[in-house]
């Protein structure tokens, strides 16, 4: 059983940066692939990228790649998303996710999720 709780969302001009971050609590978190999702409003929830349990391996959606970084720390149980060059369109709230296994781009795959934390870009 893992527990996911974000932070790090607010309101940003485009262009502009955010981290968000998640705290894990449980135990095995550096067995668990972990990713970020967003959903904004009226949309189904979308992946937005994901990283391996060592942190070898991240992969991103296309709209968010060379922008966003993936990372995690695996001594603090934390798992990151530094967000550059923000738009408007990465308005949403961003879910942090927890699944074992292979990573997988279907919010469906994934077990474990937090709350969410409101991105709101203006433009």
């Amino acid at each position: 059983q893992v527990q996911l709780v974000e932070s790090g969302g607010g309101l940003v001009q485009a262009g502009g940066s955010l981290r968000l971050s998640c705290a894990a609590s449980g135990r095995g978190f550096s067995s668990y692939f972990m990713g970020w999702f967003r959903q904004a409003p009226g949309k189904e929830r979308e992946f937005v990228a994901a990283i391996s349990w060592g942190g070898t391996n991240r992969y991103y959606s296309d709209s968010v790649k060379g922008r966003f970084t993936i990372s995690r720390d695996n001594a603090k149980n934390t798992v990151y998303l530094q967000m550059n060059n923000l738009k408007p369109e990465d308005t949403a709230v961003y879910y942090c996710a927890a699944r074992q296994g292979v990573y997988s781009v279907v919010a469906g795959h994934w077990v474990y999720w937090g709350q969410g934390t409101q991105v709101t870009v203006s433009s």
